[in-house]
């Protein structure tokens, strides 16, 4: 799983072939953008990728360990070799919104990219993880002796302001119920397992998590939840939620648009 983890940020190994689960995680109604941004690294050449690592300093975290925190100093952007980052911004008052959930062959650390601002938002790894870091300074001359690296920023940028935005026109537009059932529909399609009860969401969110990128609170969640289950929608098994009846959660979150 690591070397493939690792491989996926160097573009070595097809979409297929990418550990389970490897898809970004964030509140959309677009189905294509599901998947997450083309990984950076896919479009280099062996030699291209091999000068970019060169730049690069490798980092491990643990599960909760931050990666940079909103206002502080930035510098660069940091590649996903393996594990998942929570990207999230916090209010003045301390509430909590995450922004999205990236993954192996992503890049975390904009919307600036070189060097020179604060941070706007924190990322903090959420499973155990190993980032390379690509200092501002360095990414800057890359991306200019490197096309394809500079393109692959900007698609990614792209996708990122995209997702945002979609993020911001939910929270505005859609009922807190209908982005919980939105959310459960999509963690199915990315990480559901089939089950004798349903179908299991096999990947670790806590009740906390789930609030967090709906904009709510972790009670309204655990509530919503266990009403959820009395009517058979879904099952709390092992820590874990069985969604029961997708067609019921597909009604609750309304019509989306593709």
């Amino acid at each position: 799983m690591m070397l493939q983890a690792a491989n996926a940020v160097r573009g070595a190994v097809p979409a297929t072939m990418r550990p389970a689960g490897s898809s970004s995680l964030l509140l959309t109604e677009n189905q294509q953008w599901i998947g997450g941004p083309p990984p950076l690294m896919d479009k280099l050449s062996p030699r291209e990728r091999e000068l970019v690592l060169k730049q690069g300093r490798r980092k491990v975290l643990n599960r909760g360990q931050t990666l940079f925190s909103q206002g502080g100093k930035h510098d660069g952007i940091w590649l996903i070799e393996s594990g998942r980052i929570r990207v999230f911004y916090t209010s003045p008052l301390g509430r909590e919104i995450t922004l999205a959930y990236w993954h192996v062959g992503n890049f975390v650390g904009g919307p600036e990219v070189f060097e020179g601002t604060v941070h706007q938002w924190s990322g903090v790894a959420s499973s155990n993880c190993s980032v390379v870091h690509l200092p501002g300074k360095e990414l800057r001359s890359l991306a200019a002796e490197i096309p394809n690296l500079a393109i692959g920023l900007i698609e990614g940028l792209t996708f990122k302001g995209k997702c945002y935005s979609a993020l911001a026109q939910m929270l505005g537009t859609r009922s807190i119920t209908q982005r919980l059932a939105h959310l459960l529909l999509h963690l199915v399609e990315l990480y559901g397992v089939e089950d004798a009860d349903g179908t299991v969401i096999a990947a670790a969110f806590t009740h906390a998590d789930i609030a967090h990128m709906v904009g709510a609170t972790r009670q309204w969640v655990t509530i919503s939840l266990k009403r959820m289950q009395e009517k058979g929608i879904v099952l709390t098994k092992r820590s874990q939620i069985v969604v029961c009846r997708t067609d019921v959660l597909e009604e609750m979150r309304g019509q989306a648009s593709d």
